[in-house]
């Protein structure tokens, strides 16, 4: 991943350092494992483990160069690791095992890491989303539906249905995490038949993996499932950015991302202040959703094993775990300074559309009276249709209206119908029953 779009804890873990590393600590582990088998002479997995190379800048170039000999590069890396120990104790280097048994196992313990740092993430962002949903639970806002103004809502309850299909998105990744968290040293079609399976469960045990059966790969729908979680992350992630993209037009005005202090909003126009986070953050979510599809092509492969997933995984695994950590990152810091135009929201509610977002208790109304819900619908639309056409509140256009006096038992009656169908309380009475469940969120 370029890095305007990394931060530098999680493109360390994809770092080629840290895979090297990975790849050694694996090659060590399974030479002591042989050692306690009687296989491998004690001194000389002592001498392995003491001579082993530091894994650095000068040891990644070092397995370039014979890579670029030998056209091979798990072949380069124990070729030089084997040269660094020195014989004859470099010679048990990769003893019994297959390319696939290290590079695999050390993907796993790589993609477990990345989980991790994503899983602290999305736990930073759902505690965000819960803190500003209680914070701004009462501030009432028109809903829209179709984009059109439907209902009263509150902005909390919007953020506290973010918050909760976030939580589902951690329960996603710990299922995706639990996933990949496998390895195996099983051999070239992953029979043991050069292999003891006490070795596969040592390596295991010490990265804090549970060995699988295997070909000679780790089946590939487990690599699946992550790039799931972390597309379905992102998706989320672009719903609440679409939001509040929305919610900052200059006709809407009703949240707006923070502006900092000497930030320039357009090269042109000094007044813009535009949205930039929340569209990056839409690109990025298309992006993660690329890299899902590719992942879900790697899962047949021929036979026991061919490397048309190689290339792939080398680009999307990394990238879908750095890109999933900087959206969710960027995402909490929105939030946590998202701007709220309560006076905008409540305008727009009131007086945006003249009051048509009480029509539906209107029509309930006409209903209860005894009207049959098309007689009642008809009237309540013809209503909304003046108001919307004359720009008059909608609740005069009823009061004016004899059939909807008539309807609900006369004047007095119909005012005592009308104060309670137009009732923003009552509209927003219920809404604790979504904060009930947001109280149950951890974090």
């Amino acid at each position: 991943m370029i890095p305007r779009y990394s931060m530098p804890e999680m493109s360390a873990v994809f770092a080629d350092e840290t895979r090297l590393g990975l790849w050694l600590e694996i090659e060590l582990l399974a030479v002591e494992a042989w050692s306690k088998l009687g296989v491998v002479p004690l001194a000389h997995a002592a001498a392995c483990r003491e001579r082993a190379p530091k894994i650095d800048a000068t040891f990644v170039r070092r397995v370039a160069e014979r890579e670029a000999l030998i056209d091979h590069d798990f072949a380069a890396f124990v070729d030089v690791v084997q040269e660094s120990i020195g014989e004859p104790e470099g010679s048990w280097v990769h003893y019994g095992l297959t390319s696939s048994d290290v590079v695999d196992t050390a993907l796993s313990a790589t993609l477990v890491r990345a989980a991790d740092l994503l899983l602290v993430a999305v736990g930073g962002l759902v505690s965000v989303t819960k803190r500003r949903a209680y914070e701004l639970a009462a501030v009432p806002t028109v809903g829209r539906t179709h984009g059109m103004h439907a209902e009263p809502t509150t902005f909390g309850t919007k953020l506290a249905l973010a918050c909760l299909q976030t939580d589902r998105d951690r329960t996603r990744l710990l299922r995706a995490r639990e996933a990949v968290s496998v390895g195996k040293l099983s051999g070239a079609v992953g029979t043991y038949s050069n292999i003891d399976p006490s070795v596969e469960q040592h390596v295991c045990d010490a990265l804090g993996l549970r060995p699988v059966p295997a070909t000679q790969v780790i089946a590939r729908d487990r690599h699946a499932e992550y790039l799931y979680a972390c597309a379905a992350l992102g998706t989320t992630i672009e719903a609440l950015a679409t939001e509040v993209r929305h919610l900052q037009r200059t006709e809407v005005g009703e949240v707006e991302e923070a502006f900092a202090t000497g930030q320039k909003g357009s090269s042109a126009m000094p007044h813009k202040r535009n949205p930039i986070t929340a569209e990056r953050l839409t690109g990025l979510a298309r992006v993660l959703r690329g890299y899902l599809v590719a992942g879900l092509e790697d899962v047949a492969l021929w036979h026991e094993r061919d490397i048309s997933h190689s290339a792939v995984e080398r680009i999307v695994l990394p990238d879908a775990s750095i890109v999933a950590y900087y959206a969710t990152t960027k995402m909490t810091r929105l939030i946590d300074g998202l701007v709220i135009h309560a006076d905008r929201m409540r305008e727009n509610l009131l007086e945006g559309s003249h009051g048509l977002v009480f029509s539906q208790p209107v029509l309930l109304a006409l209903v209860g009276s005894g009207l049959t819900r098309d007689a009642a619908y008809r009237i309540v639309q013809r209503d909304a249709l003046a108001a919307h056409e004359q720009r008059r509140p909608f609740r005069d256009i009823l009061a004016e209206d004899p059939s909807v006096s008539e309807a609900l038992g006369g004047p007095e009656e119909a005012t005592k119908s009308l104060d309670e169908a137009f009732d923003l309380t009552r509209s927003l009475a219920n809404i604790q029953r979504t904060f009930a469940a947001l109280e149950k969120v951890p974090g």
